[in-house]
């Protein structure tokens, strides 16, 4: 009797990881240029329009590219990285390891891709840690922490934010890696609707200043 490879699980919905506090920043650079590059273009004169104008398409494309736009798609079968200017496809049998130092990062085929939508604060991770330190301290004379009681469940140790979602996406891979919708090699895209229109407002700015 052959054995017969049973059918992947089907894939559900991606898992969305962002940064709220970026988004909250995202609006209020947006304001701030719109205020300002508004009310040039409507109360300036000469050339101040035209600059504040090659400001706006300049600014507002890095505002979205390091703001609104960073996020971590994951699901059963591949995780996508979208950064401020490039965008990884990632399927979890490529995937060396995923990791949160100093920031969140993948490792794939030899190279290294930061997770801009996963912010490490390491002042968040030592406020986390300080209350397990205390519970688990040293109490009264001796130097053995209380012990647990029998059958009781041990508590696991609280995690930061970031360490949360680094957690989230290894588990993801390593149940995952070995899924037939998982192989394949990276792919990596330029993400050129961000960098055209910052590079055509620069480009529009310098020339202004150039002949003002």
């Amino acid at each position: 009797m052959s054995s017969q490879q049973l059918p992947d699980e089907p894939v559900y919905d991606d898992r969305v990881y962002r940064s709220p506090m970026a988004i909250v920043t995202g609006v209020l650079m947006l304001g701030m240029v719109a205020w300002l590059c508004g009310d040039a273009v409507l109360r300036g004169e000469g050339s101040t329009r035209w600059v504040a104008l090659a400001i706006a398409v300049c600014a507002v494309p890095l505002i979205v590219a390091f703001t609104f736009r960073p996020a971590v798609f994951a699901n059963d079968d591949r995780m996508r990285v979208r950064n401020p200017f490039r965008v990884i496809e990632l399927p979890w049998a490529a995937v060396d390891a995923v990791r949160a130092g100093y920031s969140a990062e993948v490792l794939a085929e030899g190279s290294t891709y930061q997770l801009w939508s996963v912010p490490v604060s390491l002042r968040e991770r030592k406020r986390v840690q300080r209350p397990a330190g205390r519970r688990g301290g040293l109490t009264g004379r001796g130097l053995s922490p209380d012990p647990a009681p029998a059958g009781a469940a041990v508590d696991e140790p609280p995690r930061a934010g970031a360490d949360k979602v680094v957690d989230e996406l290894r588990e993801l891979a390593e149940r995952g890696a070995t899924r037939a919708g998982a192989q394949g090699e990276v792919r990596v895209r330029w993400s050129f609707e961000i960098i055209a229109p910052a590079v055509i407002g620069a480009v529009a700015l310098i020339v202004l200043l150039a002949i003002g």
